[in-house]
């Protein structure tokens, strides 16, 4: 039970936790009269704070004692929408999208349609002094989470430790043909030429040094499912090394063979767990393997 305290007509209902858990489970079984489908919307929408903080994750802890806000205005309003990406999480200093593919992580030679345009113009829309500051990226047909600065001083901190930070980073892709082993390691040095192709060496050839984890999560006699997990992030890393598996990412039109089920390069980065920069606060996000990827395998 909660003690819903000072609770008054007007914007906001204003609760105290007397039972710790996480947020979206306490406001299911605490808000009283607004369905499942408006209690994420208010969650989505920054219409939730805990002790006078907007929140936004559904996993956030809660702990007795804490101060909830809930609003009954924002369920729509200051809603992020855009059919290239929705943003997962945001507090002051960082926000974390899912990427859809047919977007750049930012701005290239005179390509305008970028993630950073996007939040951007988000940001100032909501009234937010900030801009978006990229700390990694997503080639333009690959989906998945990213993180974002708000700020140089975050985008600092993420950059010069960024092997610490991220503690679990994970993609799923759609693979030609049957993969021979359920699991492994793959190695090798990556080196691009003039022409931006990415080459792959088992000896050093002056490139970077890169580990691939591998993980079959489900096959055919035509295509796997795999779950990559990186120990380094390099360029084009997870396609060159399903290349060098035999096993080359489906849709990839640079280094695959010519399979592509689905019309779209079937690489989507699906888990990605890090520490918070600022607060130090370990953050878990993972999303849903595509349903067009799953489709294959029915």
């Amino acid at each position: 039970m909660i003690r819903n305290n000072y609770n008054r007509p007007g914007e906001y209902d204003y609760y105290v936790v007397e039972h710790k858990g996480m947020l979206l489970e306490w406001l299911l079984e605490n808000v009283k009269g607004m369905s499942k489908s408006k209690i994420k919307s208010t969650l989505q929408g920054r219409g939730i704070k805990v002790e006078k903080k907007i929140v936004t994750r559904f996993d956030y802890p809660l702990t007795e004692g804490m101060k909830i806000t809930v609003s009954k205005t924002k369920q729509n309003n200051n809603t992020f929408k855009s059919r290239y990406l929705k943003i997962v999480f945001e507090d002051q200093y960082l926000v974390v999208i899912e990427k859809n593919i047919g977007i750049l992580s930012m701005a290239a030679g005179h390509s305008s349609l970028n993630v950073k345009t996007v939040l951007d113009d988000y940001f100032k829309r909501s009234n937010q002094k900030c801009s978006a500051h990229i700390v990694h990226r997503l080639d333009r047909d690959t989906s998945g989470l990213m993180i974002y600065a708000k700020d140089k001083e975050t985008e600092m901190l993420l950059e010069e430790d960024w092997h610490n930070i991220v503690f679990d980073r994970r993609y799923v892709a759609v693979v030609s043909g049957e993969m021979e082993q359920n699991e492994g390691t793959i190695a090798s040095w990556l080196k691009d030429n003039s022409a931006y192709v990415t080459y792959s060496s088992p000896v050093d050839n002056g490139g970077k040094y890169a580990v691939t984890h591998f993980h079959v999560l489900d096959r055919t006699t035509e295509h796997s499912l795999v779950e990559y997990k990186l120990e380094t992030g390099r360029k084009n890393q997870i396609r060159v090394h399903s290349a060098d598996m035999g096993h080359p990412v489906c849709g990839d039109i640079k280094y695959g063979n010519g399979d592509n089920p689905i019309k779209r390069l079937c690489l989507h980065a699906y888990v990605l767990s890090f520490y918070h920069p600022v607060t130090h606060e370990p953050m878990n996000f993972e999303t849903p393997i595509p349903p067009h990827f799953r489709h294959i395998f029915k």
